[in-house]
């Protein structure tokens, strides 16, 4: 407790932004479940209380975190996607992403664990954006635009699992990954089917019975 006396007093506004900054660690260390306002407090050089009133709890802390990481990713890729060539769009996109998870590894992690509010918000919210842009492009080229949301989730999820690969391997270079990604997404793409259908036929119909063995 000393040691916490003879730290300088912050302002409220810095000791919140310093929690936060404590609070994305801890989370990353342990995840949503194991995180404890304790360690939390202990990291910050405060007590207990002083993490409630700036927050009112974990559940506080945390979804502050995630809104700030969600809304740095969304910003990120909206800015490099909202104008230029579609294929150079989907690069762009796809290489922020990726450069989002090797300069903010703290943060990706939070997004990345499967706790409330974590990936499924951010995939949400980016392919929402993407969704956009999919959907006045499908109109441009002919193609049914309520499709759209199908591929912006499809290649969204796609950009985020391998960046969850990568954050473990660090390996190939980001350029090159995000090269493999885009180069499968825009041969699909580039080859889409007005009107997609199945290469073989559902086996059984609605209420059918399993298949003989």
């Amino acid at each position: 407790m000393a040691g916490r006396r003879s730290q300088p007093k912050m302002s409220g506004t810095a000791r919140r932004a310093q929690l936060v900054e404590v609070g994305r660690s801890v989370f990353a260390d342990r995840g949503f479940d194991a995180a404890t306002i304790e360690e939390i407090a202990e990291r910050a050089g405060v007590s207990k209380p002083i993490v409630y009133e700036h927050f009112g709890g974990k559940e506080g802390l945390y979804a502050v975190v995630v809104d700030r990481e969600i809304q740095h990713i969304v910003g990120r890729t909206l800015e490099v996607i909202a104008e230029g060539p579609p294929r150079e769009r989907l690069e762009r996109a796809a290489l922020e992403f990726l450069r989002y998870a090797e300069e903010n590894p703290a943060g990706f992690a939070v997004l990345s664990r499967d706790t409330p509010g974590g990936l499924p918000t951010l995939l949400t919210d980016v392919a929402a954006r993407v969704g956009e842009i999919f959907t006045s492009e499908f109109r441009r080229a002919g193609f049914d635009a309520r499709a759209a949301p199908i591929y912006a989730h499809a290649l969204v999820g796609m950009v985020t699992f391998v960046g969850q690969w990568w954050t473990k391997t660090r390996q190939p270079p980001i350029e090159e990954v995000a090269a493999h990604i885009v180069g499968l997404a825009w041969m699909g793409l580039r080859h889409l089917p007005r009107s997609p259908t199945l290469a073989t036929a559902p086996r059984g119909g609605a209420g059918a019975g399993p298949a003989p063995g």
